[in-house]
């Protein structure tokens, strides 16, 4: 995979900090705004070239994929540009404010025979895989409650009036993009789309800074949690009526599981690294270098049904 990334927030920070332990990568370019940044990045991850200019990357032949980590607002334009360059799509979630800017996207990736992916870490985790495989040994399912609660670095500033991206609702902030779209993801990823729905988020400043997610199926509920503006407090929970399915800790990451019933406990933590970002990207490089049409297909469904749950619990917002 030749990658052009554009951005260079937190999140490129964190994936350039365990991608010299993916040699299939190559680091073609990086994209942003504030040069001597870019040349900081440049240096130490010895990224080949740098752009202030999406265009001037997209022009670049050598370059067959493109990493999308911009403000969420941004998602759309800049895949969007991509695949119209004939680039192949790797886009951070949220992954785009709405159903129907999704459907656009992967449209033209059809059309286009490119990849276009979400990167969601918890759908390629294998404690995520293992979950998944073993739902069955709890019996029938009755409630599920995920919460992702972390105190943001900017929340303090943002009572203040200082408005970071994260809590501009103008830029796709707020919790239920946030953190909230773990939630979602996990499970979506194992138990599909709901019923219906209904989203109960606290308002401060305009912005969903903490909420509550109830989305109803047809023999259960499921009960998705996030906040910002609380310390720490974030786990899963999966009842059935023959067991329970806990992890500890935020769905984002699925850093361990149990599995209890009247006869046994299993624990364990089959994640093959420490790094929560490493499995989705091992994938897909897999998936984009052997053009996985059919697990393109499965994700792009799974994609769209989690913007059809944002698109019906932003009505509120």
């Amino acid at each position: 995979m030749n990658l052009g990334i554009i951005g260079a927030g937190m999140i490129i920070k964190d994936f350039l900090s365990f991608a010299h332990e993916l040699p299939e990568i190559n680091l073609e370019a990086i994209v942003a705004r504030n040069l001597e940044n870019l040349k900081r990045l440049s240096d130490e991850y010895e990224i080949k070239n740098i752009y202030t200019n999406i265009e001037e990357c997209l022009a670049n032949t050598a370059i067959d994929t493109i990493y999308v980590a911009v403000p969420n607002n941004l998602h759309y334009s800049v895949a969007k540009k991509s695949l119209e360059a004939g680039k192949n799509v790797i886009c951070e979630k949220p992954f785009t404010l709405n159903h129907e800017e999704a459907e656009e996207l992967f449209s033209l990736a059809d059309s286009k025979n490119l990849i276009l992916i979400e990167a969601i870490t918890n759908q390629y985790q294998e404690n995520y895989k293992e979950i998944k495989n073993n739902i069955s040994k709890i019996g029938n399912i009755r409630l599920i409650e995920c919460n992702y609660s972390q105190l943001s670095s900017r929340y303090a500033a943002f009572k203040e009036g200082v408005i970071a991206p994260v809590f501009d609702k103008k830029q796709g902030g707020g919790v239920l993009g946030d953190l909230n779209i773990y939630n979602i993801h996990f499970v979506v990823g194992i138990f599909g789309g709901p019923q219906s729905l209904a989203y109960y988020p606290n308002i401060v400043r305009d912005v969903d800074t903490s909420g509550v997610l109830i989305l109803e199926y047809e023999n259960f509920k499921a009960v998705c949690i996030a906040a910002k503006d609380t310390f720490n407090n974030s786990y899963v929970n999966i009842q059935g009526d023959e067991g329970i399915i806990k992890v500890d800790g935020p769905s984002s990451e699925v850093s361990n599981y149990r599995i209890l019933t009247e006869d046994s406990l299993i624990e364990g933590n089959k994640n093959i690294k420490i790094h929560r970002m490493f499995s989705e990207f091992k994938k897909f490089i897999d998936v984009i270098d052997n053009k996985d049409f059919d697990f393109y297909i499965r994700q792009k469904n799974h994609s769209l049904a989690v913007m059809k749950i944002l698109d019906e619990a932003r009505k509120v917002l």
